[in-house]
């Protein structure tokens, strides 16, 4: 099927750039997942304060998550948010089945906002020419999430070891 929705952005750029937003929703809605399922299991005494700041990042992944969604339907490339297609291109760290320790999951919510900024500065770089106004919808992302990682990261003060 062609397009419903006619792009404004040149064939390649739009390859380029709506290649970007899709492993970027990708990226998103596996955070909120592993946001969510660290939550729902998380134990031990910092219980509380990491369990509400768990429910901030699935509910900034949400809510990006459907910005950069929208943001391909505008340029003609319908998203792909479908189970199959996140579990085939996830690749950030999660949490392992069971109870998870407080330190577990901040641990884990540290490394995967790691991995997803690393994967979004990449996008970022590859967005310049193709499409500026992803490439400031990518930034804005990254600035949200890193100070997300800043949060978590800061409950590992001092650092054990």
């Amino acid at each position: 099927m062609t397009s419903a929705v006619k792009s404004t952005l040149p064939e390649e750029a739009r390859r380029v750039t709506c290649e970007a937003l899709q492993d970027t929703l990708v990226d998103l809605v596996g955070l909120s997942l592993i946001g969510k399922q660290a939550h729902w299991n998380i134990v031990g005494p910092r219980f509380r304060s990491i369990h509400l700041q768990l429910d901030e990042v699935v509910s900034t992944a949400r809510t990006y998550a459907d910005t950069v969604a929208e943001r391909s339907a505008a340029l003609g490339v319908p998203p792909d948010g479908r189970p199959e297609t996140v579990a085939h291109g996830f690749t950030l760290p999660a949490p392992k089945d069971g109870w998870v320790r407080d330190s577990d999951a901040v641990q884990v919510m540290v490394e995967s906002l790691e991995a997803a900024i690393g994967r979004l500065r990449e996008r970022i770089d590859a967005t310049e020419k193709s499409d500026l106004v992803t490439q400031d919808l990518l930034i804005a992302i990254t600035a949200e999430l890193e100070k997300q990682r800043w949060m978590f990261d800061a409950e590992n003060f001092p650092r054990e070891g």
